[in-house]
């Protein structure tokens, strides 16, 4: 069987990207690893929040090995992937006004914590009320969406804005409008989306800026290891002990 000329392409558009965010998001990169560095140095809580399927590279920094044993999933039910049926109701939640600030409201969440909020539109209520009610409460906002959502697309918020508008950092992920790279002749609808691949590669890069960020104030970052490796139960079990007020995703 010959090699597939689309996987190819899909494999050649997604380096394309990671090759675009490496280089021209390294300053807004480089101050998110800061900003966790200060948080977590400075006693703070960490906390990442994504809808749909922005909620894939969120959950991909929490609770795994080599990860930062502080970082928490913000969940909103209903729109964490697809923990609904039908699915269609997560993408209707993301439009309910109000359901953000209810979350925070009860969430652990507080000033001079830190949290990333993940939306490749960044168009709708959910992650743009998040973002503000997230700064009004006093916590720093990170935001990695596609930019080119706010030219070419129109806020679903009543404000008319996108998340880009209430982060204090925002990483541009430069996924195209649409968020499918391929096109192929007796194939109707674009295909292929990159969005997971650049965005949690994204987050990976923040999250190890922060423990580069953190060996140079002289701490050790608070990391996990595979619980199949010999001896990973016991380091986490270490570093759960030492860190545990800050960690949310176990009793």
């Amino acid at each position: 069987m010959s090699d597939s000329k689309l996987a190819g392409q899909f494999f050649d558009a997604a380096i394309g990207l990671l090759e675009r965010v490496r280089d021209e998001e390294a300053g807004a990169i480089a101050a998110a690893g800061a900003a966790i560095a200060d948080t977590v140095a400075a006693g703070g809580r960490l906390f990442a929040f994504g809808a749909g399927h922005s909620s894939l590279a969120a959950q991909d920094v929490v609770y795994r090995a080599g990860g930062l044993a502080l970082m928490n999933l913000l969940s909103v039910p209903g729109t964490v992937g697809l923990d609904v049926m039908p699915a269609t109701l997560g993408s209707a939640l993301e439009r309910v006004d109000g359901l953000a600030g209810a979350v925070l409201d009860s969430s652990p969440a507080r000033s001079g914590d830190l949290l990333v909020i993940i939306s490749l539109s960044g168009r709708n209520a959910l992650p743009v009320e998040m973002a503000q009610n997230a700064r009004a409460l006093g916590l720093t906002v990170v935001g990695v969406t596609s930019v080119a959502y706010t030219t070419g697309t129109r806020s679903r918020h009543v404000s008319g804005g996108f998340l880009r508008d209430h982060c204090d950092i925002v990483l541009d992920s430069k996924i195209a409008i649409g968020d499918a790279e391929l096109r192929a002749e007796g194939v109707e609808a674009p295909f292929a989306p990159a969005s997971t691949v650049v965005t949690s590669a994204l987050m990976q890069a923040m999250m190890a800026t922060a423990a580069e960020e953190l060996v140079a104030r002289g701490i050790e970052p608070p990391l996990l290891r595979s619980g199949n490796v010999d001896g990973g139960h016991e380091w986490n079990g270490r570093v759960m002990r030492e860190y545990g007020d800050r960690v949310f995703y176990r009793h």
